[in-house]
């Protein structure tokens, strides 16, 4: 907002990195990766596998495993591993980024913000499991801090929905035999409802991320110095090291 622009090739998003190929992990490579904050919880890196990465890389974990987030987390898992989505409506996509600006993701923000500011540890890449709920908050925070305007920060979520189709594309496909097999249905008589909203992302599930920060804290500045703890020159930090 202030005409300034987010340096390039400094910070990534992502998905879970375990099942990368080798010619994957020499793309990695390529980027000259310093950092990896992962926000998977124990749980899910038993079910999914350690990261594959590049040599001298340092990793992160920074578990975002609230109770409330950890149950979210179990249920989403298990949907995902049986094609039964009924406990995944549609409405739970913008109530997961809604929670993650609570006090179960806080610390691990702010670790992510603090170490973004220290040019040590970049280029970094942070990630959940899609990239999208822990990690897209995340990155909305990040986002907002430098100034990106919301109209941005939105565009910048829904490019999932670009990166992703592929794969996406693929996984709603197994879901859906899956799910017939299971309902001793046809496949095109499965209830899509729920697995199409999980991982076809809409502009009102990141919304949920500003609205209830402007609804707890009045703004996003307040949101990163009460809520994330950061002082006024660890932010204005983050600043002058991302933008340019």
């Amino acid at each position: 907002m202030d005409g300034k622009t987010v340096r390039w090739g400094q910070v990534y998003r992502s998905g879970e990195l375990p099942r990368l190929s080798d010619s994957d992990v020499d793309r990695l490579d390529t980027l000259r990766l310093a950092t990896v904050v992962n926000f998977l919880t124990d749980d899910e890196i038993d079910a999914r596998g350690k990261d594959r990465l590049p040599d001298g890389i340092e990793e992160v974990p920074q578990p975002i495993s609230g109770e409330a987030e950890q149950d979210l987390a179990k249920v989403v898992l298990e949907a995902r591993q049986t094609a039964d989505f009924s406990k995944v409506p549609v409405e739970i996509n913008a109530e997961v980024h809604r929670l993650l600006t609570g006090d179960a993701a806080k610390e691990q923000y702010a670790t992510l913000l603090r170490l973004l500011a220290d040019p040590a540890n970049r280029p970094l890449v942070f990630h959940c499991s899609h990239g999208v709920h822990r990690t897209g908050t995340a990155t909305a925070i990040l986002l907002s801090a430098l100034g990106v305007p919301w109209e941005t920060v939105r565009e910048d979520y829904l490019l999932s929905n670009v990166y992703r189709k592929e794969e996406v594309e693929k996984r709603v496909d197994e879901l859906r035999e899956m799910a017939a097999k299971k309902q001793g249905i046809p496949s095109d008589q499965v209830d899509m409802t729920n697995i199409m909203a999980f991982y076809i992302l809409q502009g009102s599930y990141i919304d949920a991320t500003r609205d209830e920060i402007l609804n707890q804290y009045g703004s996003m500045e307040t949101y990163l110095r009460d809520g994330l703890g950061l002082s006024a020159v660890e932010i204005e930090q983050l600043r002058d090291e991302l933008l340019e």
